[in-house]
């Protein structure tokens, strides 16, 4: 079992009931609408353009990594979009950084630790690669998700942030975060 494989199943701790793993190619469908309900139940007003990235998991794979969350039964509970090694997803991140976006957990499966259990997963896989920091940005209306990474010791990263055009003429003004890893 890798560092990554052993820190997943440690973070998800079997007795929660899921395991953390790459996306199948069966699961694309079940982890894009994870994606797409757990954004609309907490940010509501979401463009078109943005609700079809956000189920656009075939997309994203061209780009990073998906690994969900999945009860035995393969139910998909949440999934996270890892950059891989080298290769950031968004301009946030610098040299010697990993960086992920659209952490999600499906409104039925909140409270049982799937989100944090998806974030550590990621921490653990950037020291494997031997990344310094993992970071992220978030919108300003994500109060569950900024809690969340607080709790697990992710600190602001004000001189990072700014206006971000998510879609042609859409700005948002990202807050971005980050944690200092000890690579292995």
């Amino acid at each position: 079992m890798s560092t990554v494989e052993r820190a997943a199943t440690e973070a998800s701790g079997d007795a929660r009931g899921f395991d953390i793993r790459p996306v199948r190619p069966e699961e694309h469908e079940a982890a894009g609408r994870v994606t797409v309900e757990a954004y609309t139940a907490s940010y509501g007003d979401l463009t078109e353009e943005y609700v079809a990235s956000l189920r656009d998991v075939a997309g994203r794979l061209g780009e990073g990594d998906v690994w969900v969350a999945a009860d035995p039964d393969g139910v998909v509970l949440g999934t996270v979009w890892v950059a891989r090694e080298g290769r950031p997803l968004s301009p946030v991140a610098e040299p010697g950084e990993t960086d992920f976006r659209q952490l999600a957990v499906a409104p039925s499966a909140r409270g049982r630790g799937v989100g944090e259990a998806l974030t550590r997963h990621v921490i653990a896989l950037a020291a494997e690669r031997g990344s310094h920091r993992v970071v992220m940005n978030s919108g300003p209306q994500m109060l569950g998700a900024h809690a969340l990474y607080a709790k697990i010791g992710f600190r602001r990263l004000p001189e990072r942030e700014g206006p971000l055009e998510v879609e042609p003429g859409h700005w948002i003004d990202l807050l971005t975060f980050g944690i200092d890893v000890a690579p292995r």
